[in-house]
């Protein structure tokens, strides 16, 4: 739990057909990071779909919003020869554009209407309250023209001159959903420099369509009619694509190409042979699972569970139990622990709560912070931190009496934090030093992995025993002795490991800068009372506000916008300032973050079934 484990290194040999249902069924787990032997490269089998690949990119940018969607394509149970293969999708994909041609051109006519359509019904509503008639607009002309500029937000253009032409334009506004919508009257070239304008803001020019008369109402009916009908005509049109689809078996053909345009995307390196290839990496899974995965795709494979090849460097899994598993944000954060460091994960399932929990000390508020971070904890893995830190926040909330804001209501099980400010502070100092202790221990066991146990003992062990020292002595003067014993023990250590005496007076210097950064780290942790203090002030202001006014309604207002603020503000102040000490205090103790992560192959984006060979 506490040191990261590396991954397996299997090796599978593989006929070399089957190679790409081998990587498929290996993507499939989850649980596998490839790693070709040294100097291998992709077989040509593959590199040669690349220009095939190129004209399927291209097919993908004119009619991939046509196709089937890419999870509802399955690939053939046994794929043929990867050029091969391509051709046949190629021709299938090609021979079907040509049918679904004009109904695809016939779909886009129709966006085109319902964007006009759904763009000019409520400009024509807004005009209609105006008591303008919008059939004069359609009537503009030869030499004057009538246009609806549609504008981004905060965007304009010059409504009365066209510089050095002298010549006017009128422009109505109309905000419509924020939108600024300007229906502009003008002569025809005044109008062209104008939508060269409103076009470089990234806006739209619309000309007025013909079939806006005089009647509102009758324009209204216009405009509901023709979305009935388009929508109709979609429907129809949809199913013609999807017959089509089903005619030229396009799933399959696309489920072919996605298969290789997955498989050149993420594999690299393959070693092969004109008949079997050698496929090797990385499993987080036990073997046994990867025998699951080959046996289910009827792939012609051996699974081999080998040492991995002299020199590897493996990737690296942190092993948690459930309840540490979402606190590896803030290792991952900081970077991948090597396999001589340590995960702190499940400490900072004990530390970060509650330091989270005091500076948030409020039973409602708290409960409100983990009812949001329940609800989200499938969406966001740091949600799941909310939630925990939002219970440990209720039961701080008991423990300084405070439920909404509100003091009084049930007695603090310990103080409140205006009751004993200097008690509120000094005891994170307490936590940062037990905190920070962890973390020169955690230091001596990476030394104890590393077999740099007698340099740790000789150095590092001694700056321990100064730091603890100086911490005890604010108990007891003879503590400042420990401390003097911790120096000479230092100074000595670095004078027996460099054989020389002169390292003596340099290791000093150091000592005494590497006390000073532990000791202000120590200091840091105040913060946590300092802001449990604020936490406290600011739920202080929300209930001098709610006693300014005896309205009953006002002051429920007042109480739940101020608890939203606290609760907003708060938040986000805390998290920084938790993340802030677990990164930059803490870790700075032993923590380099030099590992190299585990990134398993990801899964193709089609559908899967088991095939029967």
């Amino acid at each position: 739990m506490l040191r990261p484990r590396p991954a397996r290194w299997f090796e599978i040999l593989a006929a070399r057909d089957d190679a790409t249902l081998v990587l498929e069924a290996l993507a499939r787990t989850g649980a596998v990071e490839l790693e070709a032997r040294g100097g291998s490269v992709l077989p040509a089998a593959y590199t040669d779909v690349l220009p095939l690949l190129a004209r399927f990119a291209e097919l993908a940018a004119r009619y991939r919003a046509y196709w089937p969607p890419a999870p509802e394509c399955r690939p053939s149970d046994f794929p043929e020869i990867p050029v091969v293969a391509l051709q046949h999708s190629l021709a299938v994909v090609e021979a079907w554009a040509h049918e679904s041609e004009p109904v695809i051109q016939a779909l886009q006519k129709n966006e085109a209407e319902r964007r006009e359509l759904l763009l000019w019904r409520p400009v024509l509503h807004a005009l209609a309250a105006r008591a303008l008639d919008p059939a004069l607009l359609a009537g503009a002309g030869p030499w004057l023209a009538v246009r609806l500029f549609v504008l981004p937000g905060g965007g304009g253009i010059d409504a009365t001159t066209r510089p050095g032409a002298g010549l006017e334009i009128l422009a109505s506004s109309l905000e419509i959903d924020g939108t600024t919508h300007l229906l502009v009257a003008g002569a025809v070239e005044v109008l062209e420099a104008a939508a060269q304008a409103v076009t470089a803001q990234k806006g739209s020019v619309h000309a007025v369509p013909g079939w806006v008369g005089t009647d509102a109402e009758a324009n209204r009916a216009h405009v509901e009619r023709r979305l009935t009908a388009l929508d109709d005509e979609d429907a129809a049109l949809a199913a013609t694509l999807a017959d089509l689809a089903e005619r030229h078996r396009l799933r399959g053909a696309l489920g072919d190409a996605y298969r290789l345009q997955w498989l050149l995307h993420n594999v690299h390196a393959l070693e092969s042979s004109d008949l079997l290839c050698w496929i090797t990496g990385w499993s987080r899974e036990p073997v046994a699972t990867l025998a699951r995965a080959l046996d289910a795709c009827k792939a012609r494979a051996l699974l081999h569970d080998a040492a991995p090849p002299s020199g590897a460097h493996a990737p690296l899994l942190l092993s948690n139990p459930p309840w540490a598993r979402p606190f590896e944000i803030f290792s991952r954060a900081f970077g991948m622990p090597s396999s001589t460091e340590a995960d702190p994960s499940a400490l900072l399932a004990i530390a970060v709560p509650l330091m989270f929990g005091y500076m948030f000390g409020d039973v409602g508020q708290g409960l409100v912070l983990a009812a949001g971070g329940f609800w989200l904890r499938r969406r966001y893995a740091v949600a799941r931190l909310v939630m925990v830190g939002g219970l440990s926040a209720a039961v701080f909330g008991i423990l300084f009496g405070s439920i909404f804001s509100l003091d009084g209501i049930v007695p603090p099980l310990w103080l409140h934090p205006f009751d004993a400010p200097l008690t509120i502070l000094l005891a994170p100092l307490v936590g940062g030093v037990l905190l920070l202790g962890l973390g020169l221990a955690l230091q001596g066991i990476e030394a104890h992995w590393a077999g740099e146990m007698r340099r740790w003992l000789l150095t590092d062990a001694a700056l321990a025993v100064v730091y603890l020292g100086l911490i005890g002595a604010f108990l007891e003067s003879a503590g400042l002795v420990v401390a003097a014993l911790g120096v000479l023990w230092f100074c000595a250590g670095h004078a027996v490991l460099e054989r020389r005496v002169a390292a003596a007076p340099r290791a000093l210097g150091e000592a005494v800068e590497k006390t000073f950064q532990i000791l202000v780290n120590t200091l840091s942790f105040a913060r946590v009372g300092a802001f449990a203090l604020a936490h406290a002030g600011l739920s202080s202001a929300v209930v001098t506000l709610m006693a300014a006014t005896d309205n009953a309604v006002v002051r429920t207002v007042v109480l739940i916008a101020g608890n939203a603020l606290v609760i907003v503000l708060e938040a986000m102040v805390v998290s920084i300032q938790t993340t802030r000490l677990v990164l930059f205090e803490f870790f700075a103790r032993f923590m380099q973050g030099q590992g190299r992560a585990f990134r398993p192959l990801p899964a193709p984006p089609f559908s899967y079934q088991e095939s029967s060979r």
